[in-house]
């Protein structure tokens, strides 16, 4: 197996460019052979050694990939960290590192957790690794304290948080983390690197679903992981390695590629998203608006002090219940109904019934994920365009009601 400070995957320099510079460039050289300027696809499973053990640095390409490891070094550089490892899903992302913990050990997770990691969490990790989980709201002055035990071990935190939005302050909840040597774990998907930095605010490990922003285009799977730590890089790429969840080196080819417009895309999303939210906030149909960047979220000084822009998601509550919800999201034409997020186009989705179908009721009752609760994907299209969508879509609801 390749050594963890090896030419596949680290350590980095402390990225010494801007992000959208290192967006383009960072994990990009020159191919030695034919000058090529874009990153080869490596489809070769085995690499010839000069000598047993003697290797470039690649030797089977579940331990290491060219491609892979030029994706790699790009998130690594984007995070500011030194390292970075990709996987074949997010999923694969989470259960890998939780892969740290050993039996008996208690994570403390944000209760506002993106629905799959809610399920691996507590129907997956809970009764096959025998690990022990607490859903605690981060935004109550004193609940991480509140929730540490002797076998606490792991910290994890999103923000913003899926669906409701939740901002958590990440370099607070860190040192006190760290002051009980607990290893503090964020999702970073729905800010991405271009909004929001954690391994400078403190967290050990970031994690972002790469088939969101980070590739942006609706056509890769994957999950990568970028931290500081040579002790943390060096476990995880034995697990990585280990377990096997690797992504295929067409995937980050086209990961790598897609990141490289992220700071473009990430500009327009934030630039249309603002604009919907304040569009939503005044319509008459519309009971609330959860959006880091209007004045009443209820973490909006911590957004903006954390962030560097509010992003591309949005979650309002339409005025009535289901029966509307399904008017208005059956009669959208631009937006599509679908799953996932952070694409160029825009989706919108009914997480009820979609993407945190498999929480259970009563954590969604207690989270606020009603049947009148609607997230947004803004995407990149033109912004007279989009709102026409929404207004359409409300029209119809206003009809609906008359009829």
């Amino acid at each position: 197996m390749s050594s963890p400070v090896d030419s596949a995957s680290g350590p980095l320099p402390a990225r010494s460019v801007g992000l959208s510079t290192a967006a383009v460039h960072a994990g990009t050289h020159p191919d030695p052979v034919t000058g090529a300027v874009v990153v080869p696809i490596s489809l070769a499973t085995t690499f010839v050694q000069k000598s047993p053990g003697e290797h470039t640095g690649y030797e089977y390409s579940r331990t290491g990939n060219p491609t892979r490891a030029a994706f790699e070094q790009c998130i690594a550089a984007l995070e500011n960290g030194r390292y970075g490892l990709a996987f074949a899903s997010g999923s694969a992302t989470t259960a890998t590192i939780v892969h740290l913990l050993q039996a008996g050990d208690h994570v403390i997770s944000i209760d506002d957790v993106y629905g799959g990691t809610n399920r691996y969490f507590s129907r997956v990790a809970k009764p096959c690794n025998n690990l022990e989980f607490s859903m605690i709201d981060f935004t109550v002055e004193g609940a991480l304290e509140a929730a540490i035990k002797p076998n606490t071990k792991m910290v994890w935190l999103e923000t913003p948080t899926n669906p409701t939005l939740k901002i958590v302050d990440i370099a607070k909840l860190s040192a006190i983390a760290h002051k009980h040597n607990l290893i503090v774990v964020t999702d970073n998907t729905f800010a991405s690197p271009y909004l929001q930095s954690p391994l400078e605010l403190g967290a050990d490990i970031v994690v972002h679903s790469v088939t969101k922003y980070i590739g942006g285009h609706s056509d890769v799977v994957m999950g990568v992981l970028a931290t500081n730590s040579l002790d943390l890089y060096t476990r995880l790429k034995f697990l990585q390695n280990s377990i096997g969840a690797v992504p295929a080196p067409f995937d980050c080819y086209m990961a790598h590629r897609g990141v490289k417009t992220l700071p473009l895309r990430m500009r327009e999303h934030c630039k249309n998203a603002q604009a919907v939210a304040e569009f939503l906030e005044k319509h008459p149909l519309v009971d609330r608006v959860i959006y880091p960047g209007l004045a009443s979220h209820p973490q909006h000084e911590l957004a903006k002090q954390q962030m560097r822009g509010f992003g591309g998601m949005i979650t309002f509550f339409l005025k009535g219940g289901l029966s509307e919800s399904r008017v208005w999201l059956e009669s959208l034409r631009l937006f599509a109904l679908a799953e996932s997020l952070g694409a160029v186009e825009s989706l919108a989705e009914h997480p009820v019934i979609m993407t945190h179908a498999s929480v259970p009721a009563d954590q969604r009752a207690k989270l606020g994920i009603s049947d009148s609760l609607i997230r947004l994907s803004v995407g990149c299209e033109d912004l007279p365009d989009i709102l026409a969508d929404l207004t359409a879509a409300f029209d119809a609801v206003a009809k609906a009601g008359k009829a």
